[in-house]
């Protein structure tokens, strides 16, 4: 279906609003994907953030054209779904996750931080633990010499008075 100068300038428009916001674009081919795993692909990136769009790739080109997105436009032939996520992850994770149980969505590459990425690449930023998790274990190593601590010192107190653990006043000042 041929879109006419407006729709194509809509078009651009919106998938250039996508790119200003986005961290990472992966880029994809869908050849002989059905629509029910298709409809299933584009649920899963909805849940996580990630907008995936079927372009034409010259539309794509002129849509990222002075972003940091530029470097991957010679790899925008053939029939690509584009993802892009404002979280650094979240479109790698959700297209290389789709790619292990369907093997006809072929990992094409991205694009993080300006520089470009090969399918390598894509799989490796996939396999990095979402922020979420990543925050999870910080405050896991912090709290972890305060509770050693804790107990510790309840276990000094039980050894000393053998029953209820009272901290002492200096311990507790410390």
């Amino acid at each position: 279906m041929s879109l006419n100068r407006s729709e194509k300038e809509a078009v651009i428009g919106d998938v250039t609003g996508l790119a200003a916001k986005a961290q990472t674009l992966v880029m994809a081919e869908y050849r002989g994907i059905t629509v029910a795993d298709m409809t299933k692909l584009r649920s899963t990136a909805r849940s996580n953030g990630v907008s995936l769009s079927v372009l034409k790739n010259t539309l794509a080109r002129r849509a990222v054209a002075g972003s940091g997105f530029e470097v991957v436009s010679d790899m925008m032939t053939g029939p690509l779904i584009y993802g892009f996520s404002e979280d650094a992850v979240a479109a790698a994770r959700v297209v290389a996750e789709f790619a292990k149980t369907n093997e006809k969505l072929v990992i094409r590459g991205g694009a993080y931080g300006g520089k470009a990425l090969d399918v390598n690449g894509v799989k490796q930023l996939a396999s990095i633990p979402s922020k979420e998790v990543l925050l999870a274990q910080l405050l896991g190593l912090m709290q972890s010499p305060i509770s050693r601590t804790a107990r510790v010192l309840a276990a000094l107190a039980e050894q000393k008075g053998g029953g209820a653990a009272e901290v002492p006043a200096e311990a507790v000042a410390a």
